[in-house]
């Protein structure tokens, strides 16, 4: 369905579009006003008026009643015959070779409302049977190209282009085009008391696949031109109304009006990181692989919790495929696909905290934690706020999170950890888990993993490494030392939406033995109950969510399409680069760098002068923002403000990194 009704009139859609914005400029409104008052979108008001978009009968009808004016008036009724299926007052019965009467009918305008429809029916589509409308209904349909099949009743008529008929809307009726060509015919039916048609089955595909191509060439165009726009720019006030205020259509919208929305009104106000010069928080650009697979994952639109689909098959094989790029052990079953790291944590910690409970003669499943010693964790001041929240959820506490010194390079001190873990015992505490990080947001730091292992070893502690961002910097031969010690966890989180580019939503948790988290997740009641689930049973039993998204399609294809190779040469070129940032940085006299470039975070503060240095570094991320040429963040690093990029986008050059510092130079002599 391509809108909801064509007009066919002696104007032309020229003289039409003349006629509208005349009446519009006579009354001093704006083509944004005009849109506002009717509900069309602007591209559609604009479009309209050039005489390059044919409009609907209810697209005209808004436009005519914010105009103060009628569908008539504007086409000069009755002189043309635009209104032919509003009102029909004269009959003219003819027949053809099989007793078929086509009525054709002679319009002029009246106040019947109807709805109008024009359709496309691909050749050999059957579009199915649609039950019938209100008794004393009526509905007109006329064919403009092609051969339709029209069953009334279960008695099919054929009509060619030209052909129309005038029928009983409270009658079952079916549509079907039998021929080689579309078949386009208009369909008007009495609004009063008519619902909208309910098919019996599916309608026909034909109008999805015109908005999907256009969907496409709307998704192409904007990540083609994202360089040559501004990084990022504020949402204004008339647009940020048209996002938070709009009212829920009280009738359903045609497709391409809801495309033409989303490319005026969502696709222009982007949140950036699809620019080559987006160095905020740790947000990636999209994959193409990624852009093009996730609608399919939508028109499947399974559960994934288990069961024998797709989805969870090809689960096992994402999961198995993160594990191998990152070097951590994978038994079968060691891992499912989440939300994100935040939610991966709280499966990593629940099944931590449930494995600490069982050493001690216990369940925290069932008995709760009230009476307990306090379970402790031991993160560092530089660890992921995601931690901290899910000993909060879990019931932990925040008192009983211990935040563990580091080092002059934001490395988990090791000697303070074994300090704090024997104080805790001595307190009669319960130290359960200690949490490393494999690259810091803040800094990209990677904590000694080997070592907080040995302890984590000694003192019977579950080891979680917080992977969500920097695991993948493994593959950096020039860092991947650094990384020693991570396939030796029992736990790690990592964000396939991050460095990978995967569409926002994915996140993984990889377990070393996956019946700790089935021990600490599985229930299962009898109405979900699958003799054929096996041994590994279902992803539900090793987290806390039941419905699960097809996560792995998305994460599968953008895998697939860079290859363990490509993700390699991603990895490579982003944390080339952050250290070419750290060299530049060093090397110029207003910059200071503040930490060693391990991953693709740098972070360092602009110096110009002496003093007011926080104050200064504070106010650049906003000022640098809003000149639209490069996108960065700040953070709190050892005591001081300081400015941190992170590099993730693939098209991102050694220029751009030029013109990020000069932006910040021009930014801060604004302030």
């Amino acid at each position: 369905m391509e809108g909801e009704g064509v007009l066919s009139s002696g104007l032309s859609m020229a003289e039409l579009g003349q006629r509208i914005r005349g009446e519009r400029q006579a009354r001093g409104l704006s083509i944004e006003r005009l849109a506002e008052l009717s509900g069309i979108s602007r591209s559609m008001v604009s479009e309209v008026e050039r005489g390059t978009k044919t409009p609907s009968v209810l697209v005209l009808d808004r436009l005519a009643t914010a105009l103060g004016t009628s569908i008539a008036r504007l086409l000069d009724e009755p002189a043309h015959s635009a209104m032919r299926v509003l009102r029909h007052t004269e009959q003219r019965v003819l027949r053809d070779p099989s007793g078929w009467e086509r009525r054709v009918l002679s319009p002029v305008l009246g106040e019947v409302e109807f709805e109008f429809m024009r359709t496309t029916i691909g050749p050999g589509v059957d579009a199915g049977e649609f039950a019938p409308h209100a008794p004393g209904s009526r509905e007109y349909l006329a064919v403009e190209h092609g051969s339709l099949r029209l069953t009334i009743n279960g008695r099919p008529y054929e009509l060619a282009a030209g052909d129309s008929a005038y029928y009983p809307g409270d009658c079952r009726h079916a549509y079907a085009n039998d021929g080689t060509t579309d078949c386009v015919f208009y369909l008007a039916m009495e609004v009063s008391g008519v619902g909208h048609h309910e098919p019996r089955r599916n309608p026909p595909m034909h109008d999805l696949r015109q908005a999907g191509a256009k969907a496409a060439e709307i998704m192409a165009d904007h990540l083609e031109g994202v360089a040559e726009r501004p990084v990022w720019r504020p949402v204004p006030d008339g647009e940020l109304a048209w996002l938070t205020r709009q009212e829920l259509p009280e009738t359903g919208r045609a497709l391409d009006e809801l495309l033409e929305d989303a490319r005026e009104h969502v696709l222009p106000y982007p949140m950036g990181n699809g620019h080559p010069r987006f160095f905020g928080w740790v947000n990636s650009p999209p994959n193409p692989a990624g852009v093009l697979i996730e609608p399919l994952a939508a028109a499947l639109n399974p559960s994934c919790a288990g069961g024998d689909h797709a989805g969870p098959h090809l689960e096992r094989a994402v999961v198995r495929w993160l594990a191998g790029l990152v070097g951590f052990p994978h038994p079968p079953g060691g891992g499912l696909l989440t939300s994100g790291a935040s939610m991966a944590t709280v499966i990593c910690l629940a099944t931590a905290r449930q494995q600490a409970a069982l050493a001690d003669g216990w369940d925290a499943r069932e008995e709760g934690l009230s009476g307990r010693p306090s379970m402790v964790m031991y993160v560092t001041e530089e660890g992921h706020s995601c931690l901290h929240k899910a000993a909060q959820l879990l019931g932990l506490g925040a008192r009983n999170v211990r935040l563990v010194p580091v080092d002059a390079t934001y490395r988990m001190d090791v000697r303070a950890l074994r300090a704090m873990i024997a104080e805790d015992l001595d307190a009669g505490l319960r130290p359960f888990c200690v949490a490393g990080s494999a690259g810091t947001v803040n800094s990209g730091a990677v904590d000694p993993l080997d070592e907080i292992a040995d302890v984590a070893a000694a003192y019977g502690l579950w080891f979680h490494v917080d992977g969500a961002y920097g695991a993948l910097g493994v593959l950096d031969d020039g860092a991947a030392a650094q990384y020693a010690g991570l396939e030796r966890a029992d736990s790690l989180a990592l964000d396939p939406h991050k460095w990978l580019g995967v569409p926002v939503g994915c996140g993984c948790a990889l377990l070393r033995d996956p019946g700790a988290a089935r021990a600490a997740f599985s229930l299962v009641p009898s109405y979900l109950v699958d003799e054929n689930a096996g041994d590994l049973g279902w992803f539900a039993e090793y987290g806390p969510e039941q419905t699960r998204p097809f996560r792995a399609l998305k994460t599968w294809a953008t895998l697939s399409y860079l290859g363990r190779s490509g993700v390699k040469r991603l990895v490579e070129h982003t944390t080339g680069l952050a250290r070419t940032l750290g060299a530049m940085v060093e090397a110029a006299p207003d910059f200071e760098l503040l930490a060693p470039v391990t991953t693709s975070i740098t972070a360092f503060r602009h110096t110009p002068r002496a003093d007011g240095l926080d104050e200064l570094n504070r106010a650049i991320p906003v000022a640098v923002q809003a000149r639209g040429n490069a996108f960065l963040t700040g953070t709190r690093l050892g005591g001081r403000d300081a400015l941190r990029t992170c590099i993730l986008h693939p098209d991102t050059t050694e220029q751009d990194l030029v013109v990020l510092l000069d932006e910040i130079r021009l930014a801060a002599k604004a302030l």
